[in-house]
């Protein structure tokens, strides 16, 4: 009980708000209140007066009281069987026709009667009087708009004693529209569009309820349990879920202090259905899961609703009264302290590793900070890595120039038979939560000085810049926990050879030294021991044989395995789960041949600009720190291949270079080729046009990919996985950030010669890397 009602010695009158929908429960209560119900839960031992949980009730009987009493909402709540030791509904349950947790009235007085454990009475927080008013001081002077504060505070409290009763996993929001609507904040920005744009004030109060009613999911605990009996199978027939439960009780103390908002990684439309299962099996209340429209098609979209799926509009364009229902939607949610999750790359990754984030919701997070909304957010990185995935083909394709198949009935068809497929493992890892303030302010929000209410404002460049930081320490925290798989080795060995197949033998002097640089490292990782010996080995290319990713030969004298023709994308996706815990090791190789180039009294010079510069050429592709601690991670890593480089009174480039093949394995090849080898195909496109003409980026891509095509067919490019549109975007990213794509530039035209010179440099940096090799074999 709240220590301020407990300090009182007078007695006081109590208010129970009865939130009753039929005879049995209002019998129920009556019976709760007789038995002393009041006094033996908080203590109060005075008379009882009953009230309706209505808004008009509450404003006629209750708001204009002169004493301050204590208000009490009750109400009965209605219980599935018991099976196995937990109560959710299943679809037998559905045989009664009935929900068994809004069982009919007919029903109700046979559950008294043949099952007394399937209800509870349960009192909600109480509050005076004068608690209330205080807490809804903007609308205590209005008889109505306070009675429904009132009303809905109630329902609040109601619904936290009903997850203490019958565990977090359900948590359902209620008359979450027309709250934010009520909000004094929300008005008042609502009317200043108005006044802005000429529009009516009632015309945009009318869209915002319109694009709130569109926003606003529920959570019906009987949809949940039933969507989630019916979505396990599709993928628990395709995968076995490795969740790494350590850190969960953590989270589950953090949450009750403060909402949780789930960033996952994002490869699979299964993400949110594997995550979900998850967090279900731990008692975690469910998230409100934020999606894209696209994704709301009939019957999906009416049911995901109920589950807690919010979907939002891909783009806003200058609609500013849904944008604004967005901002004020989210803040409602954090408020309430309610989880959210969503994929902040924007979409599924086509490469297989993260994509850079979209900072789109991470802002109206950040807003909510700012306007004191909510005191903090603890963000929660969540790694999602599968060992297969059934949904590559149309990945791939994508990639090649494919159309993406709309989502609706066709493709829901054809993605369930996808799942029939036994896919191995997918792992759940989740990073350490991070303090969205916290991390704010320590990336000098000015905004964001700490806890408390701040004054609501546009965000300064110096806020935009904080919460671009604030989504890459999320990344990193991804990547941290992502663990290394055995597809990703496997691929990794395959990928690196020229048209070449490798036997078991081979297969495994490529995967031996880089497990024991793993282990080394402490890096994390899945089922690897299963590579450690032959039959383990073969099962996995066996495996990835049966997903049309490996391609096997066993009419020699030994089976011989390479990627399969046309399946080099989705050999990569393996790989480039895992390839950010190689790239540094694989920009050191290339650094150290770079500084071998060099005069011997320069090499640690150019070795550094060599290092600083692929950081530079590659930081749309992967998250680097800072110059300084980067420089300290290629150090650590140097001292892994050579220990002993610090201790000689001079190190050379030759030196290093021996080191390196005596650790049994080189990365740079198999790790940073066709990176490098995308950006020479748009390098070469960009210095073969025009200087002066203006750049269609989209036609640049559809141009790339098709001589791209050529370039692999002359074996001007390693492989076709270089042959990728989500690459060459990236590309084109890079060369806008270079100022290679300003045609008013007089100096475009040299400079895009420079930047293709420069690239073929690399390419034959990293064709030296593979000739070192020593565990590809030696081709002809």
């Amino acid at each position: 009980m709240p220590a301020d009602i407990v300090a009182e010695d007078r007695p006081c009158p109590v208010v129970v708000l009865v939130d009753a929908s039929s005879v049995v429960e209002r019998e129920l209560i009556d019976g709760w209140i007789a038995e002393g119900g009041p006094a033996a839960e908080y203590g109060f031992d005075t008379p009882v007066v009953q009230l309706a949980m209505d808004a008009f009730a509450v404003a006629s009987r209750l708001v204009g009281r002169r004493d301050d009493p204590v208000v009490v909402p009750v109400r009965v709540i209605w219980l599935p069987p018991e099976r196995e030791g937990v109560r959710r509904t299943t679809f037998a349950d559905l045989a009664t026709l009935t929900d068994p947790r809004k069982p009919r009235r007919f029903m109700q007085r046979r559950l008294l009667a043949k099952a007394p454990d399937r209800h509870l009475v349960v009192a909600g927080r109480p509050a005076r009087l004068s608690e209330l008013r205080a807490r809804n001081l903007v609308v205590a002077g209005a008889t109505e708009l306070f009675a429904r504060a009132i009303v809905r505070d109630g329902i609040v409290a109601l619904e936290r004693a009903q997850r203490a009763a019958i565990g977090n996993r359900y948590k359902v929001p209620r008359l979450i529209a027309e709250e934010v609507l009520d909000t004094p904040e929300f008005r008042d920005r609502l009317e200043a569009i108005a006044a802005d744009t000429g529009a009516e004030v009632r015309e945009v109060f009318g869209r915002a309820e319109e694009a709130l009613r569109e926003l606003v999911a529920g959570q019906s605990p009987l949809v949940s349990d039933l969507f989630t009996q019916a979505m396990r199978p599709l993928h628990a027939s395709a995968w076995k879920i490795d969740c790494d439960r350590s850190g969960l009780a953590g989270l589950r103390e953090l949450n009750n202090r403060h909402p949780l908002v789930f960033l996952p990684s994002h490869r699979s439309y299964m993400d949110p259905f594997v995550l979900g299962d998850a967090l279900a099996r731990n008692d975690f209340p469910p998230n409100h899961v934020v999606g894209g429209v696209n994704l709301s098609f009939w019957p999906m979209g009416v049911i995901a609703r109920r589950t807690g799926k919010v979907f939002i509009r891909r783009s806003f364009g200058d609609d500013q009264v849904y944008k604004a229902a967005v901002e004020a939607y989210f803040a409602y949610l954090l408020a309430k302290r309610f989880n959210l999750e969503w994929y902040f790359e924007g979409g599924r990754t086509r490469t297989g590793k993260l994509r850079q984030p979209r900072l789109g919701l991470l802002n109206y997070l950040a807003a909510a900070i700012r306007a004191g909304r909510v005191d903090d957010v603890m963000l929660v990185p969540v790694s999602i890595t599968y060992e297969r995935l059934n949904e590559l083909d149309a990945i791939a394709t994508e990639q090649v120039g494919g159309v993406k198949k709309p989502e609706g009935l066709a493709f829901l068809a054809r993605y369930l038979r996808s799942q029939q497929r036994s896919a191995g493992h997918v792992y759940v890892r989740f990073g350490t939560p991070q303090s969205a303030r916290g991390r704010l302010t320590a990336h000098g929000d000015p905004q964001c000085p700490g806890p408390g209410p701040v004054v609501a404002c546009a965000p300064s460049e110096q806020g935009q810049e904080a919460v671009r930081r604030l989504a890459r320490d999320v990344a990193v925290g991804i990547n941290a926990v992502t663990p290394i798989t055995v597809n990703a080795l496997a691929t990794l060995a395959l990928l690196g050879v020229h048209e070449c197949a490798l036997t078991l033998g081979e297969v495994r002097r490529v995967v031996e030294p880089v497990l024991g640089y793993i282990a080394h490292r402490g890096l994390p990782q899945g089922k690897l021991d299963t590579l450690r010996d032959d039959r383990g080995l073969a099962g996995v290319l066996e495996q990835l044989s049966m997903a049309r990713v490996v391609t096997v030969y066993r009419e020699g004298v030994e089976p011989v395995y390479s990627i399969q023709a046309g399946a080099h994308l989705k050999a990569a996706f393996y790989r480039n789960s895992a390839v950010h815990w190689f790239v540094n090791r694989a920009i050191l190789e290339l650094a150290v041949l770079a500084a071998v180039e060099a005069p011997e009294g320069d090499q640690l010079r150019a070795g550094r600009a060599a290092a600083y510069r692929m950081r530079e050429l590659l930081k749309f592709e992967f998250l680097f720190p800072g110059r300084a601690e980067f420089s300290a991670q290629l150090a650590s890593e140097l001292l892994l291949v050579d220990p002993q480089w610090l201790r000689r009174s001079t190190t050379t480039g030759a030196d290093v270079l021996t080191a390196l093949s005596r650790t049994g394995f080189i990365m740079a090849h198999r790790v940073l080729r066709s990176f490098f080898d995308a950006q020479l195909v748009l390098a070469e496109r960009l210095a073969a046009r025009d200087p002066a003409a203006p750049v269609d980026r989209t036609l640049l891509i559809d141009e790339c990919v098709s001589v791209g095509r050529q370039m692999f067919l002359q074996q001007r490019l390693h492989s076709p996985e270089s042959v990728s549109s989500e690459l060459f975007a990236t590309a084109l990213r890079l060369a806008d950030d270079l100022g290679l794509l300003d045609a008013e530039r007089a100096d475009v035209g040299p400079r895009r010669q420079a930047f293709a010179e420069e690239l073929r440099t690399i390419g034959a940096r990293i064709a030296r890397a593979a000739a070192m090799d020593p565990s590809t074999p030696e081709q002809p």
